[in-house]
C-alpha cells in the first residue's frame, strides 16, 4: 500500500490538466503519476522531463533501456515493470530489455551508454575522462552525453518516488536481477 495518497479526482486543481494528458497518453493514469500529482510542481517537472527526453536525440528505445538498467540497480520494481513495457513499445525485444536490465547489450553503443549511466548511479557521478571518452569512441557527442545524464537524473527521481513511497506496481511485474 502506498505511503502517500494516490490522487486522481481529488488531486490539486493545478495537477488536473496534467493528469488528463497522462491519462490520454497511457489510456489510464499510472499509480506513479497519481502519487506525484500531490505536488503540481513535481508532476509538472516529471511529465515535462518525460516529454522533453522523449523527443531527444537518444531515441526512445535507448531511453527505455537506460531506465530499466537504472531501475534494476535501484531495486525499483515499479520503474522496471513500466519501462520494460514502454521499451517493447519503442521497438526493443524482450531479450534486449532483459539484457539492458542487467546493464548489458550486444550493441556496442547501447552497452557503452548503459555502463556509463550505471557508473553515474553507482559512483554518484564521480567520473573520469575515460568514461566520457568511451562514449565518444562509439559515436556519442556532447548532446547525447548530456541527455544520458538527464535520463539518469529523471530515472533517479522516479525510482526514488516509487521506492520511498511504496507505489503499487500497475504494470506487468518483472523480476529484479
Amino acid at each position: 500500500m502506498s505511503r502517500i495518497n494516490l490522487q486522481t479526482q481529488t488531486a490539486p486543481a493545478a495537477s488536473q490538466p496534467l493528469l488528463a494528458q497522462i491519462h490520454q497518453a497511457f489510456g489510464a493514469t499510472p499509480n506513479m503519476f497519481k502519487a506525484v500529482s500531490n505536488s503540481p510542481a513535481a508532476l509538472q517537472s516529471m511529465w515535462g522531463a518525460f516529454g522533453a527526453l522523449g523527443k531527444g536525440s537518444l531515441g526512445s528505445k535507448l531511453g527505455e533501456q537506460l531506465a530499466v538498467a537504472i531501475a534494476n540497480r535501484n531495486s525499483c520494481e515499479y520503474c522496471l515493470a513500466a519501462h520494460t513495457v514502454l521499451g517493447q513499445k519503442a521497438g526493443a525485444t524482450a531479450a534486449e530489455m532483459a539484457s539492458a536490465q542487467a546493464g548489458q547489450s550486444e550493441d556496442s553503443r547501447t552497452a557503452a551508454a548503459l555502463r556509463f549511466a550505471l557508473k553515474v548511479v553507482e559512483q554518484r557521478a564521480q567520473l573520469d575522462d575515460a568514461d566520457v571518452a568511451e562514449l565518444r569512441s562509439v559515436g556519442f557527442g556532447d548532446e547525447q552525453i548530456v541527455e544520458i545524464l538527464a535520463h539518469v537524473a529523471l530515472n533517479l527521481f522516479t525510482n526514488y518516488i516509487n521506492v520511498a513511497l511504496d507505489v503499487p506496481v500497475d504494470f506487468p511485474k518483472v523480476a529484479l536481477k
